[in-house]
């Protein structure tokens, strides 16, 4: 702390006639004598290595765009790394007509690091799919540049733009610009947030049902909700596909749509000997048939046989040879509720509550959407302050929570695939 503080008095101070000064148009010092305002040791050790550096990536957008702010972010990182300490503390931050899409951070070491007096993070949310033009992000780009920090990060875990660091004062005109310019924030706080969905069918052939539109229905249905907080906690939708889940969605929402199919996986006979041409039998064998979680692929006379009744969809075959195996026809989604990350009841995927839906009709989508209206109200009224979905179904039970929803149990809804004492091992 001495260290720093003594930095940041000496960079203030009148410099002798053989000092270089670089400062910003406020006049504020970002280099003396071609040096930055502190040193940083313990930031300059995640310089070293093979591997590219967010500490060298700072340094140079510090420099390049003359922000002190990145600066004082890195001294107060620095001096946390000392003392293994936090400094940054939340606060209220926010546009006309929202009340959440800005993370606020405070520095609570501000006279010893007043560079890094704000950093306020705006969460700009994304269109479905993650589909931008290039002319929306350097738009987006520039806007920053003008009223921030310049430093973003592509996506965060519910999918969002962050645009990090910005004051207060600039905030509301930021956010008219980037309004105008068509982009609009996300959630934050205790309310539903920003939804994330794969690319789908736009460019997947896996994809079993059009993730971009249910993304696009269920965001328009909520997005009151998602500017103004009004819940115990947070809640997030995210929409894959399949069962690759490409964004994470059984582990990191509490509402997981997952894209799968109800028939046979589709074979295409001439292709899997094609395969087996290029790739070898014993590729078969080694990579797809003794890689199956279920056992549910074998050989016979030769050809490879698929027991479908003992799939459980997890994609590797048709991972391995996507153009001889496909999903079934008869595609639709499974619903999943409660994944998360530690809180109260610690790490959690999600529970299937409903094994396979169709999502195909606008009607069919609505079905679904005043299904999520049921639950959000079922949480909203049996919820506890900081309490995510998951942690209140497993603290009221499943069969509560299912009984008020009005779904039916059902022999699918299962933690533990053959989880059974009397299981026989052949020898």
């Amino acid at each position: 702390m001495d260290n720093i503080q003594e930095s940041v008095v000496a960079s203030r101070e009148v410099p002798a006639e053989s000092e270089t000064i670089e400062a910003d148009v406020n006049g504020q010092v970002i280099k003396k004598n071609g040096k930055f305002l502190n040193e940083t040791p313990m930031l300059d050790e995640l310089e070293n290595g093979p591997w590219p550096s967010f500490v060298t990536g700072l340094k140079e957008m510090a420099e390049r765009n003359k922000k002190p702010m990145l600066r004082g972010v890195m001294d107060q990182l620095e001096y946390s790394y000392q003392t293994k300490s936090g400094y940054w503390k939340g606060g209220l931050v926010t546009v006309k007509g929202y009340g959440a899409g800005i993370i606020t951070r405070y520095s609570m070491i501000k006279d010893k690091v007043p560079e890094a007096l704000e950093f306020h993070t705006f969460r700009v949310q994304p269109a479905p799919g993650f589909h931008y033009n290039t002319k929306m992000l350097r738009g987006l780009c520039d806007i920053w540049e003008k009223h921030g920090s310049g430093l973003i990060a592509l996506h965060g875990q519910s999918g969002d733009i962050m645009l990090q660091g910005i004051t207060a004062e600039k905030a509301q005109e930021c956010f008219d610009e980037l309004n105008e310019a068509g982009w609009d924030l996300g959630g934050a706080g205790a309310g539903i947030r920003t939804s994330m969905s794969c690319v789908g069918p736009a460019r997947c052939e896996q994809a079993c049902y059009d993730t971009l539109q249910v993304h696009k229905k269920v965001l328009d249905a909520f997005v009151g909700a998602i500017h103004r907080p009004e819940r115990n906690y947070k809640l997030k939708f995210k929409f894959s596909g399949c069962s690759n889940d490409c964004v994470n969605a059984i582990m990191r929402s509490d509402i997981a749509v997952i894209g799968t199919w109800k028939d046979d996986i589709q074979v295409d006979k001439e292709e899997v000997k094609a395969w087996i041409e290029k790739k070898g039998m014993d590729n078969l064998v080694n990579n797809v048939i003794t890689r199956c979680p279920t056992n549910a692929i074998s050989l016979e006379d030769g050809e490879m046989v698929i027991d479908n009744r003992n799939c459980v969809r997890c994609m590797h075959c048709i991972n391995v040879m996507p153009k001889a195996l496909s999903p079934g026809k008869e595609r639709g989604v499974s619903v999943l509720m409660g994944g998360k990350n530690t809180l109260k009841v610690g790490t959690m995927l999600g529970s299937m509550i409903i094994p396979f839906y169709k999502v195909d009709t606008d009607e069919e989508i609505e079905n679904f959407i005043e299904l999520a209206e049921e639950i959000v109200e079922w949480w909203d009224d049996n919820g506890l302050d900081h309490e995510r979905i998951g942690e209140t179904i497993e603290r009221c039970g499943m069969k509560q929570f299912l009984e008020d929803v009005g779904l039916e149990a059902n022999i699918d809804m299962i933690s533990a695939p053959r989880d059974n004492p009397y299981y026989k091992t052949e020898y």
